[in-house]
């Protein structure tokens, strides 16, 4: 008999939460599907700041400008990023080895997380040097060239990057289907718009439930303390409630 069998289970050492971290940011990038992601991301960038360096006018070829170009496709493609992290589990079936190396789903949950957001940093510092890249040799033109844009300017567009990122988390969590989460995530929120849009009786509201609208001061960075809360409010109903519910799904769930 060994030293190891002789040593009760509940004793025995878990998987480290940084090595759990480290295995989901590999999966992360190991699936066929995510690597495309982040490929796009990659190619996509460089491409979009080549386009406005050539068409913007001179005057627009600002930092706060170009990262704002950078950072457009990372906004549309990086949520589905976070939706892979969590149905992967459910439609390629590996979350029964998953879930049996590592018991408690909520430690997976949570490692699933940290690794999407820490990705999504990386991506997002990506994005910022790609700009400032950009910015110089937008002096080619005679371009603006200001680099104003404030530690509160980062905050606020990683703020926004984030938001999409955790929004797709949540509806992976709650939709454990790969194709209804994304049609789920990019057509709801669009279609809730147009209704606050076209109804002019709900417009007085709309920046309270509508992320979209919510989120639109902190592009031009003039949020305001009534900004913020319409902001939180929006980020509850659309962040913050489908995140919860998507949890005790993921949770309770059964692994087949």
């Amino acid at each position: 008999m060994t030293a190891m069998s002789t040593v009760p289970a509940a004793t025995w050492p878990g998987i480290p939460f940084a090595r759990m971290a480290r295995a989901e940011l590999r999966k992360l990038t190991d699936t066929r599907a995510s690597r495309w992601l982040l490929i796009a991301i990659a190619a996509v960038t460089p491409v979009v700041l080549g386009v406005m360096l050539v068409v913007a006018s001179p005057a627009n070829l600002t930092y706060s400008k170009l990262i704002d170009y950078s950072l457009t496709p990372q906004e549309l493609v990086l949520p589905a990023l976070g939706i892979l992290t969590i149905t992967s589990e459910w439609t390629q079936r590996t979350g029964l080895t998953t879930f049996t190396l590592v018991p408690s789903r909520r430690r997976v949950l949570l490692a699933k997380g940290t690794a999407t957001l820490s990705l999504g940093l990386a991506v997002i510092a990506i994005a910022f040097a790609a700009a400032a890249l950009a910015n110089l040799l937008g002096g080619l033109r005679h371009g603006n060239g200001s680099w104003s844009l404030g530690p509160s300017g980062f905050g606020e567009l990683i703020l926004v990057q984030l938001s999409g990122l955790l929004q797709g988390l949540a509806v992976g969590m709650l939709l454990p289907i790969t194709a209804a989460a994304i049609a789920a995530y990019y057509v709801l929120p669009t279609l809730w718009s147009l209704l606050f849009t076209a109804t002019a009786g709900l417009k007085h509201v709309d920046r309270w439930i509508d992320l979209i609208k919510a989120q639109s001061p902190l592009y031009t960075h003039q949020m305001t303390g009534t900004g913020w809360l319409q902001l939180l409010t929006a980020a509850s109903i659309w962040i913050l409630l489908p995140l919860t519910a998507g949890t005790v799904r993921a949770l309770r769930k059964e692994i087949s």
